[in-house]
């Protein structure tokens, strides 16, 4: 199939657009709105723990470009690129500017919250689909952190989409320790009894239910090389583990305890880097206040469908699916993600 139809028409505009972590950002909503409620030494610490975040001015990581697809600026739902990312080889932390580095990336996600952020949408992204990325021709989508940072890596997404990617936060993968460790672990059901073997051979997970923090979390979400399905199977493994950290995040027994959410926060934040605009507290205040009922069961889990695997330059690939990009970007412009997400076929559904 063509990557572009003669039917189809690309959402473009010719003068200069205006400007307006899944887990982490609702750790963010989380914190600002306890920030509101409570006073004193607790506030205060908070305050201190939301500030460790690393930030970059949003026009060094999201700078405008040309052709780049139009938002109404009427709409204020919100596509938030969502990176869990590995340190460089010679050990620098996930830099969202960098380009040319040996950075990549496990985890690619887009959350999208809908107008009237009422509900959210998390979507993955299989980092070894081959897709067009500006200026480089085909390649993995993750090879574009390599080539050219975040910028190329939301600019070759939004080509793909056809939809504009709002804020960015990435998330040193050192942090799954930290978070699952502070809320005392995590209880996942295990797909399969598997040995982490390519790094940490005697780190093994028995299958069926199972509680993880720690190293063992860290090892549990990055594993794909013990099933038969790679990568698909890690996606779905990580999209469990950020929903069942969510579930206990907005727990009656971590929300009644701002020590708790102070500990989440104090350990993670300081791995996490994102936009200047994504970390403005009235911004997330504003958010907190209109998602303040929202529950694990609210957020949709999938993955963007692809066109199944080929072997290129004798290397295995996903192959991109223009139809199915075309139809979520359309449905984010347009409101219709509930529509949408009734049509994704059940493989790649949560």
């Amino acid at each position: 199939m063509p990557a572009n139809p003669p039917t189809y028409v690309p959402r473009r505009y010719s003068r200069k657009p205006r400007r307006v972590g899944l887990v982490i950002v609702m750790c963010l909503v989380t914190v600002l709105a306890t920030v509101a409620g409570v006073g004193g030494a607790y506030a205060g610490r908070l305050q201190t723990a939301f500030n460790s975040a690393n930030v970059v001015a949003q026009e060094e990581v999201l700078p405008t470009y040309k052709d780049q697809p139009y938002k109404d600026p009427g709409d204020d739902s919100m596509n938030i690129l969502l990176l869990g990312a590995d340190r460089s080889e010679g050990g620098a932390k996930p830099n969202l500017t960098a380009s040319g580095t040996d950075q990549r990336s496990d985890s690619m996600m887009i959350l999208h919250i809908p107008q009237g952020h009422k509900g959210a949408y998390l979507m993955s992204m299989v980092r070894d689909t081959y897709v067009t990325i500006p200026g480089h021709g085909k390649n993995k989508l993750n090879s574009a952190l390599q080539f050219g940072g975040v910028p190329l890596l939301r600019q070759t997404i939004e080509g793909m989409l056809d939809a504009r990617i709002d804020h960015v936060a990435m998330v040193d993968f050192q942090s799954f320790r930290g978070l699952s460790s502070a809320i005392g672990g995590v209880t996942v059901d295990n797909p399969k009894a598997f040995c982490a073997y390519k790094t940490t051979p005697d780190v093994c997970f028995d299958a069926g239910k199972i509680t993880i923090q720690g190293q063992r979390a860290l090892k549990w979400v990055r594993e794909r090389h013990a099933f038969p399905t790679s990568d698909y199977q890690r996606v779905k493994n990580q999209q469990q583990f950020l929903k069942q950290v969510f579930n206990k995040v907005l727990s009656p027994e971590v929300l009644a305890s701002p020590i708790k959410i102070a500990d989440v926060m104090e350990k993670v934040m300081p791995f996490v880097t994102m936009d200047s605009k994504l970390h403005d507290q009235q911004m997330l205040i504003g958010l907190a206040v209109q998602m303040k009922d929202l529950r694990a069961k609210d957020i949709k889990n999938f993955t963007l469908p692809t066109g199944g695997t080929s072997t290129v330059g004798g290397e295995s690939m996903e192959l991109d699916n223009p139809l199915w990009n075309r139809k979520v970007g359309d449905a984010m412009e347009k409101g219709k993600m509930t529509a949408l997400y009734k049509q994704v076929p059940d493989q790649f559904k949560d």
